[in-house]
């Protein structure tokens, strides 16, 4: 099974890598999107909350005609992008069996269209395949079918042949990794000439749904002739995030409420939507799940709960109508996260996604069931016993706390801190003296790039991770083709405890194999490069989990 799916080691790479030929899209020639505008631009344009809020992309300004093609649909109908001149069109690059980023891809198009009101009429969504081994329309019209969207767009699919040229055309990287599919997360807005006006990046934060549809809404409302007026409710600010420090209560399927949070022996929750039926046989290993509620009581095990994520949900009748299919029914409840606020307190990447917290409220374990696989019962018993068995992750360090946090290191690696946040001249033949001085040390290099989306979201793990581990390790940051004053204005917004290096693809191909950005480098103290992880880390104990294992060795 192949699906789009959030970076998890040491299995697969992340979709968001962004590479310099992929997403860095700002012109047009020749009818086909060019990439080479973006090292002289920020992927921040917007001002204010907007720019600071990491879980939306503001997008990306784009001029010149739209490439066309001539696909077919959930129908088996051939549609022609030429076809729509005089509507706005939305269109999207979706993986036909994604469990990740692809639904809140179309959850927003649709919500955008919907907050139009009757203008929406004039605003067309399509969607291309991205799935090289799922092609058929079969496949089109099962993931359409599985999300409410056969009458809400165009999902449009071909020969593979045909699909590739298009992928080329609006630079969508496609490709198979240890047989999961990466690509890009790409929707462009297209305007009634047939010009390519926006270019946004999904991110995968479901809180943020309603936000990035507001913003597409209104992109669309600015491109239509009569600019209707689009209902501004939402801030950008950057949705709280629900973590199992907080507690919290859920309403429960069927009645009643859910409380999640510290306390008692921890949770074991499952994260789920009904579509997640397309690509597996949720109703079977959910009634299966009976047998661990039953035997977690008698073992003093975390109790099982499993979690609706609503907000990606194709209807509000989809939840009720699954579960009443269930024969037995469950024997442990599923509580309703209508926000999406609780998926990403939980850190939840993809769906199904299983969750362990302990009682004081930490995540010790999740486990990436759609592409992992189903665990049986026992076998997921006696896993959950062994989590809670080892030792605690450490906790967040926070902001204030950092000379405290860093006190006592070494030599080199307290230089690296007397150098926090700065943009260091010298480039890569300076980068890479400072990895000859730090021998004896593990060394962590992160690729990063002001205009790189995903390099946004994933900079708080690594400034937290840099004062929990910064008295072992060395942090240095490679900043990629980028533009200095840029760099330097968007490390003054995000800090972090170490100094960073400018660098090309080519300087850094003779330090590994370093394909764009987000990339991580581990180099162990002997100077040798171990392990190479690209794209986003989707969370702090991913990341702090590689470090204790490449950096530390333990």
């Amino acid at each position: 099974m192949t699906r789009l799916r959030r970076w998890e080691p040491p299995l697969r790479r992340h979709p968001a890598l962004v590479t310099l030929g992929l997403l860095a899209v700002v012109a047009v020639t020749a009818g086909a999107v060019s990439a080479h505008a973006l090292l002289s631009a920020s992927s921040v344009p917007a001002a204010g909350v907007l720019a600071d809020n990491p879980d939306l992309d503001p997008g990306t300004t784009l001029s010149g005609p739209a490439p066309d093609f001539t696909l077919t649909d959930q129908y088996g109908q051939h549609v022609s992008l030429r076809s729509f001149r005089g509507k706005v069109v939305i269109l999207a690059f979706n993986d036909s069996q994604c469990t990740t980023i692809c639904p809140l891809t179309t959850t927003e198009m649709v919500d955008a269209r919907r907050l139009l009101g009757a203008a929406g009429a004039q605003v067309q969504l399509l969607g291309i395949d991205a799935n090289p081994q799922a092609t058929s329309v079969a496949d089109v019209r099962a993931y359409s079918q599985a999300h409410g969207m056969m009458q809400e767009w165009h999902f449009l699919t071909g020969s593979l042949a045909q699909l590739e040229g298009v992928w080329r055309a609006y630079h969508v990287a496609v490709q198979i990794e240890q047989g999961q599919i990466d690509h890009t997360p790409a929707l462009y807005v297209i305007d009634v000439q047939g010009g390519l006006a926006r270019l946004y990046l999904t991110q995968m934060a479901y809180a943020a749904i309603g936000q990035e549809a507001q913003l597409l809404a209104q992109e669309a409302a600015s491109l239509l002739p009569d600019h209707p007026r689009v209902p501004s409710g939402l801030s950008y600010d950057r949705v709280v995030s629900v973590g199992p420090g907080t507690g919290v209560s859920l309403p429960k399927a069927g009645g009643g409420s859910v409380d999640l949070g510290p306390g008692g022996s921890g949770h074991l929750l499952l994260f789920f939507a009904t579509w997640d039926q397309e690509v597996t046989n949720l109703a079977r290993q959910l009634e299966a799940l009976n047998q661990y509620a039953a035997s977690a009581g008698r073992a003093g095990l975390p109790g099982l709960a499993a979690v609706d994520e609503a907000s990606v949900e194709p209807s509000s009748t989809a939840l009720g109508t699954f579960l009443g299919s269930l024969s037995p029914t469950l024997d442990y409840p599923v509580a309703i996260d209508a926000t999406g606020q609780v998926a990403d307190g939980y850190e939840v990447g993809d769906e199904p996604w299983l969750v362990l917290t302990s009682a004081s409220g930490q995540i010790l374990w999740s486990d990436d069931v759609s592409t992992n696989g189903w665990l049986t019962s026992g076998a997921l018993a006696q896993r959950v016993v062994e989590v809670l068995a080892s030792p605690a992750p450490a906790g967040p360090v926070g902001p204030g706390s950092a000379e405290a946090a860093l006190a006592g290191s070494p030599v080199p690696l307290a230089a690296l801190h007397e150098q926090a946040g700065q943009l260091l001249g010298g480039g890569f033949s300076a980068l890479s003296a400072r990895l000859a001085a730090l021998r004896g040390y593990p060394v962590v290099v992160n690729v990063w790039a002001s205009w790189c989306t995903p390099c946004r979201a994933e900079f708080p793990l690594f400034a937290a991770a840099s004062l929990r581990y910064g008295t072992q390790v060395g942090f240095l940051g490679a900043d990629l083709a980028d533009v200095s004053g840029n760099a330097r204005s968007f490390l003054s917004q995000h800090p972090v405890s170490y100094p960073s290096y400018p660098a090309t693809l080519q300087d850094l191909s003779a330090l590994a194999m370093v394909e764009g950005a987000p990339t991580t480098v581990f180099i162990d103290p002997t100077g040798k490069v171990v392990f190479v992880h690209p794209g986003e880390y989707p969370s702090q104990g991913a990341l702090d989990s590689d470090i204790a294992s490449y950096a530390l060795g333990s």
